[in-house]
């Protein structure tokens, strides 16, 4: 019962009632409170409503709940050159999509062109976060329900790593285990790793196979080793669905044009050799610079396998659609054919139809020399066969997109 001062002479202006902590010292400022709260209970109705037509709001979220024949992807570097063009596949597919980038190597461009591409609601969403954060990783896990992750995040030059060695090893090893403590804590059981054929090293048999012994010599291909040790302990304790693909030099890019390759300026010197091969058709550099012409082969060159970006997309996806629960599947992902540098840059004078000038230099460190890989296993077990094997076509696909994007995603 509430306190009353029954004393009648004292006047009404001096009555005091305490209620819940608050003093209500006439009932003329009543009304006045209450229009205080109903205004206030408007306004937090409106910031409810545009919470909800948000998208990016949990609690309605179509990314946050599980569909009926909707498969949620997660796809980490999702901004990079390889991991938009997953993105592209699996969105054309009709997987949803969410991809997590920091954009340190990744670009916004490649982002928005998809999101141009697939503006239906459910289908895709970006989250701007960094892996290393694990704190950042566990919500965004919280908050979505992935029934897949494509782990593709990572820096990944061989010439960069030996300068930058414990930024390899955080960014990729550290990283990844983040990501599978977090896979683990919220029961996402479907792990696709994008692994590399620099943890064989520099095998004394060629072609490569998966039972090759992995002997890494630089420290991007220690750290991707490293990576996959840590998934493969954890998968011997769980029913988790692991897919770990090999592969070897990524070229070309989207045959209809939408997406392509666009490193950093800064990262230029490191990048892959179809990039310095364009910039120097287009005038960005003075040259080309191949590193190293004395090595054991051929014309001196090093021996790659080079795969299009779209033959390695679609290994991918078929090895998503392949993985089972407590099974672990390792497949090299290449077309079994090595060439060498100097029949690379050949490739590429056709293709770009410019006469580059080349300057060969002494080697780069943390290079091998030859290294191309036997496809068979993945041919038989996921019936994946590269079918993008002219380098010249794949080449001249990717100089169409660089002659429109000259400043990569920035112009067009």
């Amino acid at each position: 019962m509430l306190p009353v001062n029954r004393n009648r002479n004292q006047p009404r202006a001096g009555r005091s009632w305490s209620f819940s902590g608050m003093d209500y010292s006439d009932a003329k400022r009543k009304p006045h409170f209450l229009g205080k709260v109903i205004v206030a209970a408007l306004l937090i109705a409106l910031c409810i409503f545009f919470l909800n037509q948000s998208p990016s709001f949990v609690g309605t979220s179509v990314f946050s709940r599980r569909e009926l024949g909707v498969t949620h992807v997660l796809v980490t570097g999702g901004a990079g050159y390889i991991g938009s063009h997953a993105a592209l596949r699996l969105l054309k597919d009709s997987y949803r999509v969410t991809i997590v980038d920091n954009l340190s190597r990744g670009n916004m461009g490649a982002v928005k062109v998809l999101q141009e591409l697939f503006p239906q609601p459910g289908r895709l969403q970006f989250i701007y976060a960094d892996l290393g954060d694990p704190k950042a990783v566990n919500r965004i896990f919280s908050e979505n329900a992935f029934d897949a992750v494509i782990h593709f995040a990572a820096v990944a030059y061989v010439g960069e790593s030996t300068l930058e060695p414990l930024r390899y090893y955080h960014n990729i090893t550290a990283n990844t285990l983040v990501v599978l403590e977090a896979m683990a804590a919220h029961g996402v059981k479907t792990l696709i790793y994008s692994s590399t054929c620099a943890t064989y090293g520099e095998p004394e048999k060629m072609p490569i196979v998966e039972d090759t012994p992995q002997l890494p010599i630089n420290p991007y291909g220690k750290a991707k080793k490293m990576a996959e040790d840590i998934i493969l302990d954890f998968s011997k304790r769980s029913d988790m669905a692991v897919m770990i693909l090999r592969y070897f030099n990524v070229i070309g890019s989207d045959p209809e044009g939408r997406l392509g390759e666009a490193p950093r300026p800064e990262l230029r010197e490191h990048g892959r050799i179809s990039g310095a091969c364009f910039d120097a058709a287009l005038g960005i550099i003075s040259g080309l610079k191949v590193k190293g012409t004395d090595y054991p082969t051929a014309d001196g060159t090093c021996i790659r396998d080079y795969i299009d970006v779209t033959d390695l997309v679609d290994a991918h996806v078929k090895a998503l659609g392949k993985a089972e629960p407590s099974k672990v599947g390792i497949y090299n992902v290449g077309t079994g054919k090595g060439r060498s540098v100097k029949e690379f840059v050949e490739a590429c004078k056709r293709a770009t139809g410019v006469e580059i000038k080349v300057d060969y230099l002494s080697r780069r460190p943390g290079d091998y020399a030859e290294v191309y890989s036997d496809p068979a296993k993945i041919n038989r077990e996921l019936n994946w066969t590269a079918q993008y094997t002219d380098l010249q076509e794949s080449l001249s696909i990717a100089w169409r997109w660089q002659k429109s994007h000259p400043n990569g995603y920035r112009t067009s």
